[in-house]
C-alpha cells in the first residue's frame, strides 16, 4: 500500500516522502498513530503542490541571501572603542556586538547567520570576517576598530 508519511518514521522514511508499506501496517500502526496517510491521488496533488511552493519559497530565500551578501561586501562596520592614553583598547568586538550593529543598520533581519570571529577582537585596525548566511552564501564583512 503507497501512503505519504506525515511524520519521520524510523526504518521508513522521512516526512512527506511517498513509501510503500505493507497493509496491515499502514493500518494498524501508521494510520491509528497519524505518522500516514493514503497516498490517494488527491493526497498526491496536494503534496507535489507543496513541493512546488517549497521551491519557489527557497528559490526566494536565495536570492535575498544572494542580495545581503551583495550588501556585506559594500559595508564597512566601524566600532569606536574606549582606549587608555597607550592606545589600549577598553573591551572587545566579538559576535554578538557584530550581530547587533548589523541588526541595528538594518542588513539582517529575522535571518540566521554565523559569524565566524575565532576571538573576539581586542586591537585596534582593519579585519575582514567571514559571514555563514544560509544556503553555503558565504559573504566577507569588512569591520574597523578604532580608539575613541
Amino acid at each position: 500500500m503507497k501512503v505519504i508519511l506525515l511524520e519521520d518514521v524510523r526504518k521508513i522514511g522521512k516526512r512527506r516522502e511517498v513509501r510503500e508499506v505493507s497493509d496491515g501496517y499502514a493500518r494498524n500502526f501508521l494510520f491509528p498513530n497519524k505518522l500516514a496517510e493514503l497516498a490517494t491521488p488527491a493526497a498526491l496533488k496536494k503534496l507535489a503542490e507543496w513541493q512546488a511552493a517549497r521551491e519557489k519559497e527557497s528559490a526566494g530565500l536565495q536570492a535575498r541571501l544572494e542580495e545581503i551578501a551583495r550588501k556585506f561586501a559594500a559595508t564597512t562596520l566601524e566600532f569606536r572603542l574606549k582606549a587608555d592614553s597607550d592606545g589600549t583598547l577598553f573591551g572587545s568586538v566579538n559576535k554578538e556586538t557584530v550581530l547587533k550593529a548589523l541588526r541595528e543598520r538594518g542588513l539582517v533581519t529575522k535571518e540566521r547567520v554565523e559569524i565566524h570571529l575565532d576571538r573576539p577582537i581586542k586591537e585596534a585596525g582593519d579585519y575582514l570576517v567571514r559571514v555563514d548566511l544560509k544556503k553555503g552564501i558565504l559573504a566577507d564583512l569588512k569591520i574597523s576598530v578604532k580608539a575613541g
